[in-house]
């Protein structure tokens, strides 16, 4: 079955408008949305099942990630990151990264940030940590256009989506060494969640597939197809569930990976971009709403 429909969150100006990564923190109880159309990140209390903020200053936000009550956005459009206060809705810092950051992690208890650069015709693409208490400013070069990014339980590796040559890419933490490529072998590697428990990685390519791989090795272990070309992937380990964005037609593709079920939702054209609000619910993203679509993954 579909995932169901709860409700919708109407966003200001959200129909029409263009949005990317969001993230739930669960310190707070918020969930931070990248309005890239406004160059503003919104903000909606879940318990409250409300828009609360518009936060602006975020030129060309591409993303939100969450830990522990601090959120970090990319400003694709700024070559920086912004570091925000979950509670105050306070801008900490704004450091300066290369040029159209995109994906990201932050890990409150180390103190890291890290941004995955596109880059642009002056400067090719790399893959940035900067230590936010002491300033530490690392990067390297990387061998395609970056796209998601994620770490294990203990933040002791990054996993980075690469597109062409599609690839998983391996990074120590935190001072980016130890550099590995993991083949994928479907094209144009894009979303991607994992699955801490049982050592697996999700990606979503843009080949309309989802391949899963263990987190240990790369090891290929099954390739599912999926709706269309995705973009946010998320893993909910309440459920076991792999959800994947896919803007058009506008769908969200659900995986049981432990068998391969799959499911299909309806969404709307451009939702492309969703939030896990654990344990049981999926915020997506989306303009034709105006705002967020509510779905259950109970």
């Amino acid at each position: 079955m579909p995932l169901k429909t709860i409700g919708i969150i109407a966003i200001p100006e959200a129909a029409g408008s263009e949005f990317d990564h969001a993230a739930f923190d669960a310190k707070s109880r918020r969930v931070f949305i990248a309005h890239t159309a406004r160059d503003c990140i919104e903000v909606i209390d879940h318990d409250a099942g409300r828009h609360i903020a518009t936060l602006p200053g975020f030129p060309g936000v591409a993303g939100a990630v969450a830990d522990d009550g601090q959120i970090l956005a990319t400003n694709r459009g700024g070559a920086s990151i912004a570091l925000l206060d979950a509670v105050t809705l306070e801008t900490r810092a704004m450091p300066k990264t290369g040029r159209r950051p995109n994906g990201a992690v932050i890990v409150a208890r180390s103190g890291l940030a890290i941004a995955a650069c596109i880059g642009d015709d002056k400067e090719g693409p790399t893959l940035q940590l900067i230590g936010l208490s002491d300033h530490t400013h690392v990067s390297i070069e990387l061998p395609g256009r970056p796209r998601w990014c994620v770490t294990d339980a203990a933040a002791e590796r990054l996993f980075l989506c690469i597109r062409e040559p599609s690839m998983v890419l391996v990074a120590r933490l935190p001072d980016l060494g130890a550099v590995t490529h993991w083949k994928v072998p479907s094209s144009g590697a894009h979303g991607l969640d994992i699955d801490h428990s049982r050592g697996r990685l999700y990606v979503a390519c843009d080949d309309s597939t989802l391949v899963e791989m263990s987190s240990a090795s790369g090891e290929v272990i099954n390739v599912w197809p999926i709706g269309g070309p995705p973009d946010v992937t998320f893993f909910n380990p309440a459920t076991g569930l792999v959800h994947v964005a896919i803007g058009e037609p506008g769908l969200v593709c659900s995986i049981d990976p432990r068998n391969g079920h799959a499911t299909r939702t309806v969404t709307g054209p451009d939702a492309h971009t969703t939030a896990l609000v654990s344990p049981d619910q999926l915020y997506v993203i989306s303009p034709a709403h105006g705002g967020v679509l509510v779905l259950s993954d109970a």
